[in-house]
C-alpha cells in the first residue's frame, strides 16, 4: 500500500491516494509509518481538513506519534490554514528540531502570521540551536521590513549558509522587495555559483523595481556565464522590463531568442510577447503573435491585447476584440477584460463609451473593480463631466465602498474639478478620522485653490497639521500654487520656510518654478530674475510665466530676454512671437511688432485660434 500511495502522490494524483488510504483502512488493513507523511501531505494540498483530522486520530489511536509524524501533522495544519492546530502540536513538542521549526515559521509567514514567524525565529536563535538555510529562507520571506531582513542576513553570516542556493536567493528576493537595490546587488556579487533559479529571482525582483538598464545588462552577462538555458520565468521577466522601458529592438532581438530555444509555444511567454508589443507601441507585432496563438490563447492573453489595443488609441480594435471574445467557447470576459475596457475609453477621453461599458458590465453580473470605479471617476475629473461623476458616487455609496481612501480622493478630485467644492467636502466628512496618506488631503487643497477658496485651503493644512498627517511635496506644490493665483508673495514664502525649515524637505525645480511665478504675478520681476538666476532653472513654463509678467508689467527688456529663451527651448512656438508683438505694440514700437510678425510669416508659424466647448448634461 505504501508504495502505490507514495507513487500517487508524487504523481500528485492526491485524491486517488486519498481513497486509497480509505479503502485500506474501510478493509482493516494497518498502515505503517512510512505510509502516514504521504496522506498527510495529500491533504494539506487538497484542502481536506475533514480528512487531515481523521488521520490525526488515527496516528493518535494507532500510536504512530513521533516527531517525525508531528512534523508532517503540522505542516498539514499549516496548509490547510488551521493555524491554532499547528501552534498547538508544536507547542507539545519538548524539543522540537530544525526540521519542525522550519515548518513553523514557512506556516506562519504562509498564513499572513509574520510577526508570530519572526517570534519563534528569535526565541529558537540560541548558539546550542543549529539552524539551516531553509530556516533562513523560511523567515526571511515573510520579512516585512528591512530591519527584520537585515538581522536574518546577519545570522545567515554567522551560521555560515548566505551563500548557499536557497538562503541566498531568499536573502536577494527580500532585498529587492524591500527596494533595497544595492544590498540585493552586493549580495549579488559575493554568490560565485548562480544557478538559473537565483539568476531568475534577480531578473525578476529588478523588473519590478524598473531597473530596466540593469535587467538587460544582467540577461546579457547571464547568457554569457551560465551553462543552464534560460526558461520561461527568465524570458518573462526581461519581456516585462522591454515593454516598461519600450524598449523594441532588444524586444524583438529577445523574440528571436525565444524561437532559437524553443520558448514560443509557452502560453505565458506568447501573452508575455503580446504585451511587451503593446506597450512598445507595435500594437501590429503584438496582434500577430496574438492570433498565431490560435486555441493556445487563455483570457490573460485576451485582457492583455484588449488593453494593448486601448493603450495604442486603437478602440475600435478593442471593441471587435471583446465582441470576438463573448463569442469564443470556454471564455467569459472577466472583471479585468471590463476593466482595461472602461479605463481604456476613459484615458481617451471618451467617457460616454466608457460608461456605456460599465453599464453593460452591471447588466451581465459583474461587479466592478475599486480600480475600475477609480479609472471612470478619473475621466470625470478630466473631462469636467459632473453628471456622470454623481451617478458613481451614488453607486458607491449604495455598495457601500466609500470607505476606501483611493476612491475616496479621486471623488474628491473630480467634485472639486466639476467645481463642486462643497460635494468634495461633504465627502471628505464622511470620514470621522481622516487617512493618513497626503493624497487625500491633498486633493482638497489643491481643489480648493483651483476653485479660488484659498482660506478654505490654509484650513485643510492646519486640519492635516493637527491630525499629525505629514504633508509631502506635492501638498506643498499645491499650497505654493494656491499663494501664487492669489498673489499672496508673504503667505507663498512662509509655506516655502514650513516646508524646508520645519519639514526638512527639499524643493524641486516644480517647487522653485511656482515660487518664480508668484513673484512675477505679483509683479516683482527683478526678485523673481535674481531667484532664475539663482536656481538655474531653465523650463519652459518659468521662461512664459516671465514672458506673460513683462507683458503685463510692459518690461519690454525683460520680455525681449525670455522671448528668446522660450524660443531656444521651443523654436516652433508662436507664442513667444505673439507676446512679444504685443509688448511692443503696447509701447507703440510698430517697426518692431511688423518685424516680429514677418519673423512669423517666415518660420510658417501661426497663432493657435482659442477654443471652447460646453457640455450638456
Amino acid at each position: 500500500m505504501r508504495h502505490q500511495i507514495a507513487k500517487l502522490v508524487k504523481d500528485g494524483l492526491y485524491k486517488e491516494a486519498i481513497t486509497l488510504y480509505t479503502r485500506h483502512n474501510s478493509a482493516s488493513i494497518p498502515p505503517t509509518n512510512f505510509t502516514f507523511p504521504y496522506i498527510l501531505k495529500a491533504c494539506g494540498e487538497l484542502k481536506a481538513i475533514p480528512h487531515g483530522q481523521m488521520l490525526h486520530a488515527h496516528l493518535f489511536k494507532a500510536g504512530h506519534i513521533t516527531k517525525h509524524t508531528t512534523t508532517d501533522l503540522t505542516n498539514m495544519y499549516m496548509k490547510l490554514g488551521l493555524v491554532d492546530s499547528a501552534a498547538q502540536l508544536f507547542d507539545e513538542i519538548p524539543q522540537p528540531n530544525v526540521s519542525v521549526l522550519n515548518v513553523v515559521i514557512s506556516g506562519f509567514s504562509r498564513n499572513g502570521f509574520v510577526k508570530e514567524g519572526f517570534g519563534v525565529f528569535k526565541m529558537f536563535s540560541v548558539p546550542n540551536f543549529r539552524m539551516d538555510s531553509v530556516t533562513v529562507a523560511s523567515v526571511v520571506s515573510g520579512c516585512g521590513n528591512v530591519v527584520n531582513g537585515v538581522q536574518v542576513h546577519c545570522l545567515a553570516i554567522k551560521i555560515g549558509v548566505d551563500l548557499d542556493d536557497y538562503a541566498a536567493t531568499s536573502l536577494m528576493t527580500m532585498y529587492l522587495n524591500c527596494g533595497e537595490l544595492g544590498s540585493a546587488a552586493r549580495l549579488f556579487g559575493l554568490v560565485d555559483h548562480k544557478n538559473l533559479v537565483f539568476y531568475n529571482a534577480y531578473l525578476s525582483g529588478l523588473a519590478q523595481n524598473g531597473v530596466i538598464e540593469m535587467v538587460l545588462c544582467v540577461f546579457k552577462e547571464m547568457r554569457g556565464f551560465l551553462y543552464e538555458k534560460p526558461d520561461a520565468v527568465t524570458v518573462i521577466s526581461v519581456l516585462s522590463a522591454c515593454g516598461n522601458g519600450k524598449c523594441l529592438t532588444f524586444g524583438r532581438q529577445l523574440h528571436g531568442f525565444i524561437a532559437k530555444v524553443e520558448l514560443e509555444f509557452d502560453t505565458n511567454v506568447r501573452t508575455s510577447l503580446v504585451d511587451m508589443y503593446s506597450k512598445c507601441g507595435s500594437w501590429q507585432c503584438a496582434y500577430t503573435v496574438f492570433k498565431e496563438m490560435g486555441s493556445k490563447r487563455n483570457l490573460i492573453t485576451w485582457n492583455s491585447m484588449i488593453a494593448g489595443m486601448m493603450l495604442n488609441d486603437q478602440s475600435e480594435n478593442a471593441v471587435d476584440l471583446f465582441v470576438e471574445l463573448e463569442c469564443e467557447v470556454g471564455l467569459e470576459a472577466d472583471s479585468a477584460t471590463w476593466n482595461s475596457m472602461i479605463s481604456g475609453f476613459s484615458q481617451l477621453g471618451k467617457a460616454d463609451e466608457s460608461f456605456m461599458f460599465f453599464r453593460k458590465m452591471l447588466s451581465c453580473g459583474v461587479m466592478p473593480s475599486v480600480r475600475c470605479i477609480t479609472s471612470l471617476v478619473a475621466a470625470c475629473s478630466s473631462l469636467s463631466v459632473q453628471h456622470y461623476g454623481k451617478e458613481i458616487h451614488a453607486y458607491v455609496v449604495r455598495m457601500k465602498v466609500i470607505d476606501d481612501e483611493f476612491l475616496a480622493t479621486a471623488i474628491i478630485d473630480m467634485y472639486m474639478k466639476c467645481g463642486q467644492p462643497s460635494c468634495a467636502h461633504n465627502v471628505f466628512n464622511q470620514f470621522d478620522i481622516k487617512p493618513n496618506d497626503p493624497a487625500f488631503w491633498n486633493a482638497m487643497i489643491s481643489g480648493y485653490g483651483r476653485n479660488g477658496n484659498c482660506e478654505a485651503a490654509f484650513n485643510i493644512l492646519n486640519q492635516m497639521v493637527n491630525q499629525r498627517v505629514k504633508p509631502n511635496l506635492v501638498t506643498f506644490s499645491c499650497l505654493l500654487s494656491v499663494c501664487s493665483h492669489t498673489g499672496k508673495v508673504d503667505k507663498g514664502f512662509q509655506i516655502f520656510r514650513l516646508m524646508t525649515v520645519k519639514y526638512g524637505l527639499n524643493p524641486t525645480s516644480k517647487h522653485m518654478n511656482i515660487l518664480i511665478d508668484l513673484l512675477s504675478r505679483s509683479g516683482r520681476l527683478d526678485e523673481a530674475v535674481e531667484l532664475l538666476k539663482a536656481t538655474n532653472e531653465s523650463s519652459a513654463s518659468v521662461f512664459a510665466s516671465l514672458l506673460g509678467a513683462s507683458n503685463h508689467y510692459s518690461d519690454t527688456k525683460l520680455g525681449e530676454e525670455m522671448a528668446q529663451r522660450l524660443l531656444e527651448i521651443e523654436p516652433e512656438n508662436p507664442i513667444p512671437f505673439v507676446i512679444l508683438s504685443n509688448i511692443y505694440a503696447g509701447e507703440e514700437k510698430w517697426k518692431d511688432v511688423h518685424r516680429i510678425r514677418k519673423l512669423l510669416d517666415m518660420k510658417g508659424l501661426k497663432k493657435v485660434p482659442a477654443l471652447s466647448s460646453t457640455g450638456v448634461a
